[in-house]
């Protein structure tokens, strides 16, 4: 009986979870049913409405950008630059080199190409090879042409839709032909016939494969790849376009190489003074949108620009630079060099108050393009790391010589100072102290702050990278930029708070619609404690130190900065409620003829800070409740050895003078029936020294790039 009940009982436990199993797949079914309806009726609706028809009936616009207190900055349009040349007519060269870069797959797919776009996805997770996108040539030609850049999921949708419509209406080789002239180059330029008379003046017709792949690398981004604006990471993109013909066997190696090899000569455009005022931000800020909504919403479409950009301070930081920059020469490119670029940033929130990019008569901006050796300015990450070390600014080293391989660094002055404190240390810019302060700590912890704090041009790996000791005195294998730097120093500035910069606050298209609504962006980097500790260090870089010049009579801190040969001059420093950079050199990498950034930079920092800060009460740094700066010099642990091996030794010598002492006064006494004499001072003893060598070196020193001076 009891058998029976329990099969009865398991059946109908098994038909209930057969029941369950068919509604839950009836539902799965209506909703999947649903899903694909509401999606088809969309996807018809987007179809029905497409925008290309309400974009041929609305006429253009410029688009406005305002300052943060609601002042027009300038009206932004382009005339379009666009010349329509054949499929025929364009070198294989130039198809094969877009192809490669933007849609390896584009004979194979249809329109969307799943694999790419997991390709794609891989590739910028794991950050193996070329960055890439998963959208077709077919897909960008018809967010080009028919839609906004807008990343939303109805663009998407309606991008992907487009993209089949175009491929059952056209041939691949029509497809090709429409997006070869549809494409943004900048500067007005659309179109690869426009963008080669443009670049190289010539017609497309004519370019060489080294001409194609610079060509072919300019739209993903126009305005810092574009030849004319920055000739070096122009010429890196290219090699990243010949490594992709490479790699999809459109060219071997041999011919890669000889294209990188090639003379490039680039179309002579006279240079033009700048009218506008803020030009250096203004293209800034219309490359971001560009970037993101796409040229014709940028230059047609009349969006108003809200940025952070105070437009009294920026009239100040260009009258600055235009009084105070010297002038040496005329380039080759119509250029004056030097050049000079200055970027102040609000540190509590990354608002860009000021950007000045050069003199005004190019378009490349060296506020945030310029990638330059820092010199001493980057000195501060050491100091920083070794606060989080523990140490102090009391902590005591031994300014002495010191040969690392073949390398054996000097002083500004090439002198040594024998026992100075970490304070010292920074204040008067030494060198040899700062290189054995981080061979102590290691080379890896000021590089991980100085990333933290946003410097983005370090390199890690590799066989030439940043992990040596050169790297203490500003030695970076790439560099740094105005900006990064800027901003990095506003986190001393912020209590150990790094602060995005930030050049946009609203977007708002002709119809009033928010498009984009910027919050500020921080984390906490460093601690308070350490923030300030820096803080006080760098205050007497003004007052006493390497900056006096720039000493604006008011509570501030910062840092001067001189690479080898005078090539590039740096002043970067802060008050609670601004910090600003400024950098001076030639274009060319030339010298500077003595100047440091002790110099014209300090100068120039001090004339802007005053002037931008008129306005603003005077602020001290605020103190965190407890924190006691200990003054008491102090050593390294690894000197402690030394410092009992110095102990004994004076101990010995106090002996010697002992008995040299017994000796010399039993002889005057043996004299003193002669004659009477004058008692002679007695020799003082040498007192064992407070300061004590802090870091011995090592046993296997690593062997860093040979740098010379840099203070």
């Amino acid at each position: 009986m009891d058998k029976d009940t329990n099969k009865q009982s398991r059946k109908t436990k098994q038909s209930n979870k057969s029941s369950y199993r068919k509604i839950a797949l009836i539902i799965v079914i209506i909703l999947a049913v649903m899903i694909t309806g509401v999606g088809l009726g969309f996807l018809t609706a987007t179809l029905n409405t497409k925008p290309g028809l309400a974009a041929d009936i609305t006429p253009p616009a410029s688009s406005q950008i305002y300052d943060i207190n609601g002042n027009l900055i300038t009206n932004i349009h382009a005339v379009e630059n666009r010349v329509p040349v054949k499929l025929d007519k364009i070198p294989k060269n130039l198809k094969d080199a877009f192809i490669a870069v933007e849609d390896a797959r584009f004979y194979q797919h249809s329109g969307i190409d799943p694999r790419g776009i997991l390709r794609a996805v891989w590739s910028n997770i794991t950050n193996r090879g070329v960055s890439e996108g998963g959208s077709t040539i077919t897909q960008q030609l018809a967010k080009n042409a028919y839609l906004s850049q807008e990343q939303t999921l109805k663009r998407k949708i309606q991008e992907a839709f487009l993209a089949l419509q175009l491929e059952k209406q056209y041939t691949k080789q029509e497809i090709l032909e429409l997006y070869l002239n549809q494409i943004y180059f900048g500067q007005g330029a659309y179109g690869v016939q426009a963008a080669s008379q443009l670049y190289f003046g010539k017609n497309v017709e004519d370019l060489s494969l080294s001409e194609c792949a610079m060509l072919a690398g300019i739209p993903k981004s126009p305005n810092y790849y574009s030849p004319l604006n920055n000739f070096k990471a122009s010429t890196e993109r290219q090699s990243t376009v010949l490594d992709q013909m490479v790699k999809y066997e459109y060219i071997d190696e041999a011919t890669a190489r000889k294209a990188r090899a090639a003379e490039i000569k680039l179309a002579k455009h006279t240079a033009e003074k700048k009218s506008t005022s803020a030009s250096y931000f203004v293209d800034y800020v219309t490359q971001a949108l560009i970037e993101k909504y796409g040229a014709d919403a940028v230059y047609k479409n009349g969006l108003k620009i809200y940025t952070t950009l105070d437009l009294d301070m920026q009239h100040i930081a260009e009258r600055t630079i235009a009084e105070q920059l010297p002038k040496y020469q005329t380039d080759e490119n119509g250029i004056v060099q030097p050049q000079g670029a200055l970027v102040a940033i609000e540190p509590h929130t990354g608002y860009i108050k000021a950007m000045v990019g050069g003199r005004g008569d190019d378009q490349f901006n060296r506020a945030t393009m310029a990638i330059r050796q820092p010199g001493s300015a980057f000195k501060p990450f050491v100091f920083l790391a070794a606060i989080e070390s523990n140490l102090s600014p009391s902590t005591v080293i031994d300014d002495s010589p010191i040969t690392f391989g073949t390398w054996s660094p000097v002083n500004y002055n090439g002198k040594f100072n024998g026992k100075v404190t970490l304070r010292a240390t920074a204040e008067r810019s030494l060198n040899v102290p700062t290189v054995k302060i981080a061979q102590q700590i290691g080379t890896d912890k000021p590089l991980y702050y100085a990333q933290e704090m946003g410097i983005s041009t370090l390199v890690l790996d590799g066989p030439q990278n940043d992990r040596n000791l050169s790297m203490a005195l500003g030695g970076l294998t790439r560099g740094v930029t105005p900006l990064e730097l800027a901003a990095a120093y506003g986190v001393f500035a912020n209590n150990g708070v790094y602060a995005t910069p930030t050049a946009i606050i609203k977007v708002v298209d002709r119809n009033g619609k928010i498009l984009e609504q910027n919050t500020v962006q921080e984390k906490t980097v460093i601690s308070e404690k350490s923030a300030y500790i820096l803080t006080d260090m760098l205050r007497g870089v003004i007052t006493r130190g390497t900056g006096t010049g720039a000493n604006i009579g008011r509570d501030a801190a910062g840092k001067t900065g001189t690479t080898s040969d005078y090539v590039d001059a740096w002043f970067v420093g802060y008050t609670p409620d601004l910090v600003t950079s400024v950098w001076m050199g030639n274009d060319s990498n030339g010298t500077l003829d003595g100047i440091t950034g002790a110099d014209t930079p300090a100068t120039i920092w001090r004339v802007f800070m005053k002037q931008a800060l008129a306005g603003t009460p005077a602020k001290s740094f605020i103190k965190p409740d407890g924190l006691v700066i200990d003054d008491t010099p102090s050593v390294l642990d690894t000197d402690k050895e030394k410092l009992k091996k110095e102990e004994e030794k004076d101990k010995l010598d106090k002996d010697k003078l002992k008995d040299k002492d017994k000796t010399t006064k039993k002889d005057d006494d043996q004299k003193s029936d002669k004659k009477t004499t004058n008692k002679e001072n007695e020799p003082s003893n040498p007192t064992t020294p407070q300061d004590i060598p802090a870091i011995p070196a090592p046993a296997k020193p690593s062997v860093p790039p040979p740098v010379p001076n840099r203070s």
